[in-house]
């Protein structure tokens, strides 16, 4: 082939389109262009009066051996098992959530300031108990009651509702009612408008008991030796709502 002739075929090649490659601009000039939208997260937050309590209760008893340790446990906690039992708590509402036995150990010093090894002196057994208390005007007397069969440790007290449902929903709409106020504001901001609802999410709802207290909870002359407060349980919600730029 003569050097004329490669050029002209050089020519005609470098013309032609590259296979695969052509299409390329023609997909990019009719990409649309992407939505413009207002994305915002919703707080909500509802109380109500707390209808149920969770009381963490402890029998902790110690002995030279863990048998008597053991015993010793047993008979104070079938006493506070009983007398809860006696005063309307059902047994669903009893739920044992932790034993143990542990060793107990002496530490002593030598007279020249070492330690020496441990001396075992006994052993401590504990059982916990969890309850449910239904009739808050009963939870005074439950804890008092409980102490004086054998109850030695622990007393946290958790205010809760038994069906939260209604403040739940309430505090799910007053989340997305922040997120629509929050949103109006950007845009008003921007000098656009809000429009449709493109995507909604939630969050878990987190009870939160909040230090207001009633005196309305615990009557007056109610039959307990403890005095007690429910104050209120508060339900937080959180939403994330993006929001599509009205045109």
């Amino acid at each position: 082939m003569s050097s004329n002739t490669r050029m002209i075929a050089l020519g005609l090649l470098v013309g032609l389109p590259l296979a695969g490659f052509g299409a390329v601009p023609a997909v990019a000039a009719d990409a649309s262009p992407r939505e413009a939208v207002i994305s915002v997260a919703g707080e909500g937050r509802a109380t109500t009066t707390p209808d149920m309590a969770v009381l963490g209760l402890s029998v902790v008893k110690q002995a030279k051996t863990a048998r008597e340790a053991l015993d010793e446990n047993n008979k104070a906690m079938g006493d506070v098992l009983a007398a809860l039992k006696k005063a309307g708590i059902a047994e669903r509402d009893l739920q044992t959530s932790g034993f143990s036995v542990q060793p107990q150990f002496n530490y002593p010093q030598g007279t020249d300031g070492q330690p020496k090894p441990p001396e075992l002196i006994g052993y401590q057994v504990s059982n916990s108990l969890s309850v449910r208390v239904r009739d808050l005007s009963k939870l005074g007397a439950v804890i008092d009651e409980a102490v004086t069969l054998g109850v030695n440790q622990g007393g946290d007290i958790q205010f809760t509702n038994d069906k939260p449902e209604a403040a739940m929903e309430e505090a799910r709409k007053n989340a997305v009612a922040d997120a629509v106020k929050k949103a109006k504001t950007l845009a008003e901001a921007a000098g656009v408008k809000v429009g449709r609802v493109i995507e909604i999410n939630e969050s878990s709802p987190r009870p939160q008991p909040v230090p207001v207290y009633r005196a309305a909870m615990m009557k007056e002359g109610a039959d307990s030796s403890v005095p007690i407060q429910g104050g209120e349980t508060s339900y937080n919600i959180s939403v994330n709502v993006t929001f599509a730029i009205a045109q």
